[in-house]
């Protein structure tokens, strides 16, 4: 019995809520609560030509006499039929705040006031000639019309949305003029094919524009009412100063929310879910919709802007359900299904005004048959009615005496006397041929349906001639593939980057690192780490070489290993010269923008110096194969002995150059100017014959006390201040830093700068003794002496190799 009772009851809600409330008609597009909002306005005269009035009042006719609801459901149905970004031509005007793109709910309806637009009168025309069937309101006080007469296929120009019981609609707004173009042609080519339609409908015409991608989906939604298309934000990437890019968005998806949009977006940079992304704005206002991305300096912008099509609803995929009530049922409707049921429903609407205007006119003229005809028995007629006892008397003596009918004898009686003036009788007469006109046009529009479809054709041109707009929405072919590069998509974490002397490489996890032992690192017997930093996956790395060349990889691209693990060499990909070597690195940080201030420093073998922006050595094409000029050496026996990292955005930097012949030379760094990558630079100092650069060091302007290391071949090391050294300038032989000797003299084999830090070096000797040496062991001496014997000459041999020791034990996770 209750399972009875539960399905009778929703079977009768569900019909209610599928034929009125939820899904449109497929003649006027209106949902009934539209519907009553529009007609309700109408009939209290709140139209286009009059003042605006309160939401409130209009609600509450609504509420009272056609649909018996929530004021609040009303009030947000007239909303939205005010809102130019959902509603494609509005049918209300609202003054005041009746929301916006960001999902802000209107103001009260107390604050707002509202009119029907001037298309709305389009589609209430003549909806007092008895056009279209009423209906008793729900207390019986009341009629209500079953559908507007609608003089403009509403349904497919403004679109609807809703969900029924089983049943759900997605239909979107159109272009007015193409779709009245393609209902003229329709009507003339009963048979036309969807083809041909959609030559004058392209696809859909969002109030918000965008770009609409997809013909196939277009096709198959106006054939069969469900297809899928995609819709893009109409986007530009500018140019700013300074190297960087903005993407601008001036149009996005129809329905999207746009703060939500922006909150997304921003959420992306917020989270680093991809790099680059500097800031987020939203600069619309009342000139229009803009959305600005600014990028940070060298970014990928398509890369960004397709990730944020894909992850965002920058892009959105609209899926068409064009279903509309036909004949009281829910139907799956093409564009064809609802032109036709357009024109045969405008068929209907014309036949009804036509008969209720012939009506209108045959009654007119019965009437202006009987006042011509009076006209001219005046007299008798004047006579006649003095003599009657009454105004029923006088119209039944006007009946008997010239046969009058009980219609004109009552315009007879009723007539005023100015009416029968000598110049009326011409007015009449001219009414007269008017009104048979008139009634002859009537009768040929009721008996011919070529001239029926003539005046529809007409009416329709008429309604695009005042109000159809251009176009907003681009309609493109095909839909995009969006393609990510990887950079877009990496995801950031902290790791270790290690890069050995020897040139293995890897990058390992914090986690790794913290489970192991620092000093297991993973090296090769005799190899040194030549670099172990904290670095982000996002960052790069610069490496370079002895002859001149250099390699850039992303981190992210480096391969992770244990910290146990030795790492992958860098010439399993990339050739190496035999006597080639890794001389220096650098983590290029992704969040740190690269400054003018920040430079390379070279010195070579032969006296060579270059110094060149650090912003320059970038990723190139092929760099997972290949290394790339860094500085070009003039000579083939030429090499590069140091290379420095200076950042001179707080303080100026000295320069020192050390020789295997013991010469130094000091001098200002602004001396050598920055050039380009293909460039060898300048002179750095004036060598003898058979003398090279050991190598040398970098310091800040006026330290006098950064401290200097060297080691001879004969086992003699020393240590000294730079304020040992005078200033000179570039390119000069410079100062002795030894004493000359006669027989067997020194030369410095080796240099280190920077070690008031306990730096410890392995030695080896030419008898293959080894020997170790922390550099506070070597005492500071003046400039000319040859500083203390590290060991006996004599017989443990002279240095052969000599490497600093890292310690490990200080890293930090």
């Amino acid at each position: 019995m209750m399972e009875d009772v539960m399905s009778d009851r929703f079977g009768r809600y569900s019909k209610y809520i599928i034929q009125d409330r939820a899904l449109p008609d497929i003649r006027d597009g209106l949902k009934p609560v539209q519907r009553r909002i529009l007609y309700a306005m109408y009939v209290s005269g709140n139209t286009a030509d009059k003042q605006f009035r309160k939401s409130a009042k209009t609600v509450g006719n609504v509420i009272g006499n056609y649909h018996p609801h929530g004021d609040s459901s009303v009030y947000e149905a007239m909303v939205r039929l005010s809102q130019d970004w959902k509603i494609r031509e509005p049918l209300i005007e609202m003054h005041g705040n009746n929301g916006s793109m960001d999902g802000d709910p209107a103001a009260a309806m107390r604050y707002t006031e509202a009119r029907l637009s001037k298309i709305a009168s389009e589609l209430l025309g003549d909806i007092d000639k008895e056009t279209v069937d009423f209906m008793l309101n729900f207390d019986d006080t009341d009629e209500e019309p079953l559908v507007l007469p609608a003089r403009y296929p509403n349904l497919l120009v403004n679109g609807t949305t809703g969900i029924s019981a089983g049943y759900a609609t997605d239909i979107p707004p159109h272009n007015l003029g193409e779709i009245i173009d393609a209902t003229t042609y329709l009507i003339d080519h009963p048979n036309a094919s969807l083809d041909k339609l959609m030559t004058f409908v392209k696809g859909p015409d969002f109030p918000t524009g965008a770009i609409i991608q997809g013909i196939d989906g277009l096709k198959s939604a106006y054939k069969t009412g469900k297809g899928k298309v995609v819709v893009r934000s109409k986007t530009t990437i500018e140019s700013l100063r300074g190297g960087k890019q903005q993407i601008v968005i001036n149009e996005i998806p129809y329905e999207v929310n746009k703060a939500q949009l922006v909150k997304k977006m921003d959420e992306i940079r917020i989270n680093r879910k991809i790099e680059g992304i500097a800031e987020v704005r939203d600069e619309t206002d009342r000139t229009g919709l803009q959305i600005v991305v600014e990028l940070k300096k060298d970014v990928n912008a398509e890369g960004i802007l397709n990730y944020l099509f894909k992850n965002t609803d920058l892009q959105v995929n609209y899926n068409f359900n064009m279903v509309a009530i036909d004949e009281l049922m829910p139907k799956q409707i093409g564009l064809s299904d609802s032109l036709n049921a357009y024109i045969k429903h405008q068929k209907e609407v014309i036949s009804r005004r036509t008969r209720y205007n012939l009506k209108k006119a045959e009654t007119r003229l019965h009437i202006v048959d009987a006042l011509i005809k009076v006209i001219s028995v005046l007299d008798e007629v004047i006579q006649l009615i003095r003599n009657s006892s009454d105004k029923r008397d006088a119209k039944n003596n006007l009946i008997n005496a010239y046969q009058f009918s009980e219609a004109q004898a009552e315009a007879i009686v009723s007539l005023q006397l100015y009416r029968l003036t000598n110049t009326d009788i011409v007015a009449l007469q001219n009414e007269r041929l008017d009104l048979s006109e008139l009634i002859a046009s009537y009768n040929s529009i009721l008996k011919n349906e070529q001239t029926l479809l003539r005046v529809m054709k007409n009416e329709l041109n008429d309604v695009k001639k005042k109000y159809a707009t251009p176009r907003l929405s681009v309609v493109e072919e095909e839909i995009e593939e969006i393609k990510i590069e990887t950079e877009v998509l990496i995801p950031e974490e902290e790791v270790f980057v290690v890069l050995t002397q020897e040139g293995y490489y890897k990058r390992t996890t914090l986690r790794s690192f913290a489970a192991s032992e620092r000093d297991d690192v993973g090296l090769r017997e005799g190899d040194q780490p030549l670099l172990i930093e904290k670095a982000s996956t996002l960052d790069a790395i610069a490496i370079f070489t002895s002859k001149g060349d250099y390699m850039h990889f992303p981190i992210h691209e480096l391969p992770e290993l244990k910290w146990k693990d030795m790492g992958h060499h860098l010439s399993q990909s990339i050739p190496f010269s035999s006597n080639e070597e890794i001389i220096a690195a650098k983590v290029i940080r992704h969040d740190e923008p690269l400054t003018d201030k920040q430079t390379v420093v070279f010195m070579t073998k032969e006296g060579m110096m270059k110094r060149s922006l650090l912003s320059d050595y970038q990723s190139f094409r092929g760099y997972k194969r290949k290394k790339t000029t860094a500085i070009k050496l003039k000579t083939e026996t030429d090499s590069v002995t140091n290379i420095y990292f200076v950042d001179e955005t707080n303080t100026s930097h000295e320069v020192l150059l050390i020789t295997n012949g013991g010469f130094s030379l000091r001098y200002l760094l602004d001396e050598v100017s920055p050039t380009g990558l293909r460039t060898s630079g300048v002179k750095a100092i004036n060598l003898k014959a058979d003398d090279y650069v050991v190598g040398g060091a970098v310091f800040d302007l006026d330290d006098e006390k950064y401290p200097i290391l060297i080691l001879t071949q004969r086992g003699n090391a020393k240590r000294f201040r730079t304020g040992e050294i005078p200033r000179l300038g570039r390119a000069k032989r410079g100062l002795m830093l030894i004493k000359e000797l006669k027989a067997n003299p020194h030369r410095i084999i080796f240099v280190d700068a920077g070690t008031d830090a306990n730096s410890l070096y392995a030695l080896r000797t030419t008898r293959g003794q080894d020997k170790e040496v922390y550099s506070k062991s070597i005492p500071f001496t003046a400039r000319y002496t040859n500083g203390s014997a590290l060991l006996a000459e004599r017989d443990e041999g002279n240095i052969f190799t000599i490497k600093k020791i890292h310690d490990l034990s200080q890293l930090e996770g």
